[in-house]
């Protein structure tokens, strides 16, 4: 945004501060007016023609807006993705647990990349790595839904949860913001 002496056009719609409209003027008559207010003369519409300019405190206008930029910021949520490993041959207390894990997570609003690594001659029976992965998102159905089916990626064969965000989990998502 152009501001004060920077400002070139010959006229200028002129929008005062409480945002009456003052007219078409020349320049220098709406830089005398706003210098007058103590404000600033800043032009918010350039390719209107005449161009606008806003008689306002500038100073101000930027705080707010770096003000207003800085709680965005702090209130969006930013979405982890959080990974958990399986083998093939899998215990069932150790599947349990991860579940829990994933869950928790889930929960919490964030991704889940699941995988499973072959080692040796696991790599030959990938179908039995595949099976593990849908097993265990059938166990996490309630809290998270996969967007792809699992993809075998060299070694590892991997799918992405997603949370289903219910109204309980955005209940607690609040709850932990406050």
């Amino acid at each position: 945004m152009l501001i004060n002496e920077q400002i070139t056009d010959k006229e200028v719609r002129v929008v005062d501060n409480d945002g009456s409209q003052l007219g078409i003027m020349s320049l220098r008559d709406a830089q005398d007016r706003a210098a007058a207010q103590n404000l600033d003369l800043v032009k918010i519409a350039p390719q209107a023609n005449p161009p606008v300019c806003r008689i306002m405190d500038y100073g101000k206008y930027k705080f707010d807006q770096s003000k207003r930029e800085k709680e965005a910021r702090r209130t969006q949520k930013q979405v982890e993705i959080k990974e958990i490993r399986l083998s093939v041959n899998i215990d069932v207390h150790d599947f349990a647990t991860k579940r829990n894990h994933t869950q928790r997570f889930l929960e919490e609003g964030n991704k889940v990349k699941v995988s499973v690594r072959f080692r040796g001659r696991e790599m030959s029976h990938t179908s039995l790595g595949e099976a593990r992965l849908l097993e265990f998102a059938e166990a996490c159905k309630e809290y998270g839904t996969y967007d792809k089916p699992p993809k075998l990626e060299g070694r590892n064969m991997s799918m992405v949860l997603s949370p289903i965000l219910n109204k309980q989990t955005k209940e607690k998502q609040s709850h932990a913001e406050n």
